[in-house]
């Protein structure tokens, strides 16, 4: 039986999409639900799963632009098994036998063994690792499920008595140049950067934020808090709670304009940006003002996983009402983050540096962290953008606040 690939649909409104790779080899056997092949679209990156296992055809090839609902390739159901059959014609007593030649499975490898590979990484990589919560078995697992190119076997075969050799394949000078088609979604991408610019009034207002308490705490309960919950405690929490905090005192920022309208949200669906193999992706964290800190910190590492593995949904990147990037994970000391459309605010983090600063008086040195705040002046005015700003400084330097609203503790409290 023969069982047709088609293209997805990953969107309303979307006629064509890109064949990006296939994830096996033509004219080879797969499984039953095994990913085949990824499809870029100009809203997102998706994977084909094969209906039944059997041994796939390509009709079309990586690289292809192709309508939805072609066939992209077949499967010719069955089982991964070659039957011969030998009978003798002149020996009586031999009865016929089967033999099955069954190809071999590739089998994971298992965690235990990968911990046990050394890895080598730079001081830079492993502060991003620490950051993004990436374990070095989770860096190791990635990497295993790498499909590697001519280029890869190359470097390889002209360093491989070099352990030394830095990860550039070539020194020598060169002129050349690579050209390759842009996929779907960086056009998209690169139309929405585009239009920002022109059809809206960004502004970008900064100010700095002391990391010490929210280190400290960190730095108490940072293990506690694994144990109990079974991830790490991270910066990206905080910020998302404060926000969601101070968008509750300057509602404006958490307002869109709809053609003649401005709609203002009373819930805070936050966007965090985060770095795919695609490019950047923005998924939304639903309801974010009533989740917990360790709530939050699982939720946006499920997100970040998938996204790294190009298992977003669209529903996962659809909406949301204010965005969060961090650009300090990349060693930025400040930036103007581009808003994200339809939204009119977002928040940009950056790295975290000992600085000399003022404290009663005295000369100090504390971790210090820019902060940015891009927004849409056409609804948002200089008053709410910089009282929302301060309101977030306010709250990540003072945590309690965070769990009390945005009152100091002892004004709840007394209910002032």
């Amino acid at each position: 039986m023969t069982i047709e690939i088609k293209v997805p649909s990953p969107g309303e409104s979307i006629t064509e999409v890109l064949l990006a790779n296939w994830l096996v080899d033509n004219d080879s056997f797969v499984e039953q639900n095994q990913d085949v092949a990824e499809i870029d679209s100009d809203k997102a990156t998706l994977t084909v799963a094969a209906a039944v296992s059997g041994r796939i055809h390509f009709i079309a090839f990586a690289g292809e632009t192709v309508e939805v609902g072609k066939v992209i390739a077949t499967i010719e159901a069955g089982e991964n098994a070659t039957t011969v059959q030998f009978q003798s014609a002149v020996i009586e007593d031999i009865k016929p036998v089967s033999v099955v030649v069954e190809t071999p499975k590739i089998e994971k490898k298992p965690t235990k063994e990968l911990e046990s590979v050394n890895l080598h990484v730079s001081p830079l990589a492993r502060k991003l690792m620490e950051t993004e919560n990436i374990s070095d078995e989770e860096l190791i697992s990635f990497f295993s499920h790498y499909r590697l190119g001519t280029k890869d076997i190359e470097f390889l075969k002209d360093n491989r008595n070099n352990p030394t050799a830095k990860t550039s394949t070539s020194t020598v000078s060169s002129r050349e140049s690579d050209k390759k088609k842009m996929s779907p979604l960086r056009k998209k991408l690169a139309e929405r950067l585009v239009s920002v610019k022109n059809e809206t009034a960004m502004l970008t207002t900064f100010n700095e934020v002391n990391m010490t308490p929210i280190m400290e705490i960190r730095k108490k309960y940072k293990d506690i808090f694994k144990e109990k919950h079974n991830v790490n405690l991270g910066f990206m929490s905080f910020f998302t709670k404060a926000v969601t905090e101070a968008l509750k005192l300057f509602p404006q920022v958490n307002s869109q304009i709809y053609g003649d309208e401005i709609v203002t949200f009373n819930f805070a669906d936050i966007s965090i940006a985060v770095s795919g193999p695609k490019g950047l992706v923005v998924p939304v964290i639903r309801n974010a003002e009533t989740l917990s800190l360790a709530k939050i910190e699982l939720t946006i590492k499920e997100l970040a996983t998938k996204a790294r593995d190009n298992k977003l949904s669209l529903d996962e990147m659809t909406g949301g009402s204010f965005t969060i990037t961090n650009g300090g994970v990349f060693g930025s000391m400040l930036s103007t983050p581009i808003l994200n459309p339809p939204q009119s605010a977002i928040l940009g983090m950056h790295n975290i540096v000992e600085r000399p600063i003022a404290v009663n008086g005295k000369v100090e040195i504390h971790p210090m962290m820019f902060v940015a705040l891009s927004y849409d002046h056409r609804i948002i005015d200089g008053r709410e953008s910089v009282g929302f700003l301060v309101k977030v400084k306010e709250m990540l330097e003072n945590p309690a606040k965070m769990l009390f609203g945005s009152k100091d503790p002892v004004e709840k409290l007394l209910e002032l």
